[in-house]
This record gives structure tokens, sequence and C-alpha cells, in this order.
């Protein structure tokens, strides 16, 4: 049994910065590919950033604003958020992979087998 277990949300004003954590625990070996995805109130999940080894990708609406890392050691995947702006509230996911499907790519859901339960993030103006 895989756990993704996510941190670091809360309440920020605009402009302000966040930073997310998730560890992945149970059986695990090494995951692969590691991203977040977010879901605000009456909207569908959609991706924010991925990482598959060395490689990182990210929605047009957070490039230069937020930034993925992680810890293989630790199978911990970040977010560090800055300037944050309101529409940037949301539910934050952590998600993760021990393979990486070509076929769908690091901003598909049906790449990650593995879903945390979710953080929340509140930006106000």
């Amino acid at each position: 049994q895989v756990q993704l277990v996510e941190s670091g949300g809360g309440l920020v004003q605009a402009g302000g910065t966040l930073r997310l954590s998730c560890a992945a625990s149970g059986r695990t070996s090494s995951m692969v590919v590691m991203g977040w995805f977010r879901q605000a109130p009456g909207k569908e999940r959609e991706f924010v950033a991925g990482t598959w080894w060395s490689n990182s990708y990210y929605a047009d609406s957070v490039k230069g604003r937020f930034t993925i890392s992680r810890d293989n050691a630790k199978n911990t995947v970040y977010l560090q958020m800055n300037s944050l702006k309101p529409e940037d509230t949301a539910v934050y996911y952590c998600a993760a992979d021990q393979q990486y499907r070509a076929s769908y790519g690091l901003a598909a859901i049906s790449s990650y087998k593995y879903w945390g339960q979710g953080t929340q993030v509140t930006v106000s103006s």
C-alpha cells in the first residue's frame, strides 16, 4: 500500500508564498513520476506541475511562479509557490507513479496511479 501525504497548505495574501510537500510512504520503489494537481470549487481537477527524472513541466498558468522539485532519497516532492494569486485558490493534490506513461504525458491524470488526500491553499486578495 502506497500513501501520499501532503502538507504546507494554508491561507496567504496575494503576492505571498507557500511551499507544499508530499511524502510517499508504504510499499514504494522509486516514484519515477511525481506531480501536483489542483481543484477549485466547481471546477475540474487540473494539472499544475510534474517531474519525471530530471524533467519538469508546468501548466502555463503557473509557469515562472511555481517550481517543482524532489528528493528522490526521501520519495518526496515539493511545490514552491511564489507570487500567489487569488485564482490559485484550490485544493492541491500530490500524485505519483513508479512508471512513466509516455503516451499520456506528465499533465494527464491517467499518468498517476497514487494520489494524496489534498491540502487547501487559499489566496486572499
